[in-house]
């Protein structure tokens, strides 16, 4: 009995205004590499939804690169640590390294796989070179005065390495060990924010804010020409060179990538996110990489949202964009074969079940946290959804057009939704700590007032409604008309051993599960409200979220101890556990098929997990 990983829908990469995001390729051209909050995320390019995560960092990870044997990664945070671990197997860490008092910006490997060099903003140094077995100093990383942006290595001897930095100098080292050569001034004359040799070692270029391209000797470090003066109109954040090294790749701020023709000095395809004359921050190109493993001329992007563009030579528009969350994912609920994810910052994506591929959810969407969703029995054909966000708004959403058809404004920070129906009319119910409030056809038609307690989660069947509180305690109501919410007293549930984080009815609405704020779950019969179980216990924080199969005798919860886990009401003793699933806590499940569940959580990643031993 396991729960097992079928696949991982990675998390997009973090990506900061001003800041540039360093992508990496395998040697093969067949996996990405990026970091996105705590994690390192490595990714099929052909198959975006098949993904690998690394998650022993422990602070904000900000850069990772493969090393050129393919068999490992080195990945760098914001605390100035640095880990090489295992890209093929099961992903050990092979050592972990402080570098630096403050955060890695980059890394470079040299050619035989051994050296690493690690630059960023530190407080003694800006950097420093390390074996990559044994972290064991390899040479001095110096003449800078601000922080380091990007480093590069050439991959042929003699070996030599490249720095840019805030100070708008190019410093060129000569190893191993890596020792200062000469510093270029003059180049750039902004911060410097991208550097990379050819792959044939001959040239090295560097881009910066100040929109120049700058090329060098690569084996000398002698400045030869700038080029792309007055192109791009923002600050290039990315340079990657194509494997023939005549022509290599920018990402900027200006909302384009374009390809440059190193020896020509001219810009030979150029491709424009968003459209033309219309300025939109999200469509930053934060950096980009040329996957030299590959023969179809693909390069890959990245703009401030953290959506991936492929890029196609010849094509004018991206192949395929790749979707995703980059914030804590706050609320998650299934329709049909979609499910729709809501992240901390407000951004909903619509996910496809079979694919693994996601889309965000178009129109006026939220501002903020997203607080709750629920799906609506009666309207599955549009695969209609309600959400509840703490921009105090009721957002419906279409899934099958996979856009926000309908906003209403929420008297009180929303702490839950409900689909409940009085004769056969749907009503939309939303828990707030003074109200639960009623919607019937987009508009409010009665509410009632939760005095004595804090209403904290919501749920409904039918005409039955369970309200949880912070009192801990769980209250039965029905709807008797689209606009009344009638207390049913004959129904008194055993309270909780604390105070209610969610609810959840059954398929058959035969039972009404209760997560708790201590890790508890209860499970009460719907006939006469007696407890059916209270073993469902091992979880060691608060259960954010609890989902039925349909068959209505297993569910699955997530909690904030990170752990899903599937339980059985016929076996209330046997429990099924995917540990750490994600790192910083699960807030949303649900179940896709008879064996397979999906969950999502503080690493804005969703997971689907195969159910076995059921």
């Amino acid at each position: 009995m396991s729960l097992v990983s079928d696949a991982i829908w990675a998390a997009s990469p973090t990506t900061t205004r001003g800041q540039p995001t360093p992508l990496s390729a395998d040697p093969k051209g067949e996996r990405i590499a990026y970091a996105s909050n705590k994690s390192i995320f490595l990714r099929s390019i052909d198959s975006p939804a098949i993904s690998k995560q690394y998650t022993d960092h422990t602070a904000q990870t900000s850069v990772a690169r493969f090393s050129p044997s393919g068999y490992y990664v080195a990945s760098g945070d914001v605390s100035g640590s640095v880990r090489v671990w295992d890209c093929v197997g099961e992903g050990m860490t092979k050592g972990e390294y402080h570098i630096i008092a403050g955060r890695i910006n980059d890394l470079a490997w040299d050619g035989d796989s051994q050296r690493i060099i690690a630059v960023g903003d530190g407080k003694e140094r800006f950097g420093h070179c390390i074996t990559a077995d044994s972290g064991n100093s390899v040479g001095e990383i110096s003449g800078h005065s601000s922080q380091i942006n990007c480093v590069s290595i050439r991959q042929q001897r003699p070996l030599r390495a490249a720095t840019g930095s805030d100070d708008t100098s190019m410093v060129f080292y000569h190893g191993a060990p890596f020792k200062f050569n000469t510093s270029l001034r003059g180049q750039h004359n902004k911060f410097i924010f991208g550097t990379a040799f050819s792959p044939d070692g001959a040239s090295l270029v560097t881009v910066g804010a100040d929109r120049r391209i700058s090329l060098y000797d690569g084996k000398t470090g002698e400045a030869k020409t700038q080029i792309g003066e007055g192109v791009h109109t923002g600050s290039i954040f990315g340079v990657s060179w194509a494997k023939d090294s005549t022509k290599f790749v920018t990402a900027s701020a200006d909302q384009t990538v374009r390809i440059w023709d190193a020896e020509a000095g001219k810009a030979v395809q150029t491709w424009r996110m968003g459209e033309e004359g219309v300025t939109s921050i999200p469509d930053q190109q934060m950096g980009c990489v040329w996957p030299i493993g590959r023969s179809d001329g693909m390069v890959i992007s990245v703009d401030l949202e953290g959506n991936l563009n492929y890029l196609v030579e010849g094509t004018q528009k991206p192949t395929k964009v790749v979707r995703g969350h980059q914030k804590n994912v706050t609320a998650a609920a299934i329709t049909g074969k979609t499910l729709v994810t809501g992240s901390y910052e407000g951004r909903v994506c619509a996910w496809d079940v079979a694919t693994g591929e996601a889309d965000k959810v178009d129109g006026d969407g939220f501002s903020n946290y997203v607080a709750g969703f629920t799906s609506s029995p009666d309207e599955t054909a549009d695969g209609r959804l309600y959400g509840v966000g703490w921009d105090d708004s009721l957002r419906s959403i279409s899934a099958s057009t996979k856009s926000f058809v309908g906003t209403s404004s929420v008297t009180g920070q929303p702490k839950a939704v409900a689909v409940a129906s009085a004769s056969g009319k749907p009503s939309v119910l939303v828990a707030t700590p003074e109200s639960i409030i009623i919607y019937t056809d987009g508009h409010k038609s009665g509410s009632l007032s939760t005095s004595g307690f804090n209403a904290t989660a919501i749920a409904a069947h039918g005409s039955t409604v369970a309200v949880g509180g912070d009192d801990k305690s769980v209250r039965i109501y029905t709807l008797s008309s689209p606009s009344t919410l009638k207390p049913m007293d004959e129904a008194a549930p055993r309270k909780p051993t604390g105070a209610v984080s969610t609810l959840s009815f059954s398929p058959s609405g035969n039972y009404l599960g209760a997560g708790v704020a201590n890790g508890k779950i209860m499970v009460y019969s719907t006939s006469d409200w007696k407890v059916v179980t209270d073993r469902w216990s091992a979880h060691t924080a608060r259960v954010t979220s609890l989902a039925w199969d349909d068959a209505g005798e297993n569910a699955v919860s997530g909690s904030l101890d990170t752990n899903v886990m599937v339980w059985s009401v016929n076996e209330p003793g046997r429990r099924i556990k995917a540990n750490n699933a994600h790192k910083d806590g699960v807030n949303g499940v649900a179940w896709v098929e008879k064996d397979k569940v999906v969950s999502t959580g503080g690493d804005a990643s969703v997971k689907v997990w195969k159910v076995e031993g059921l």
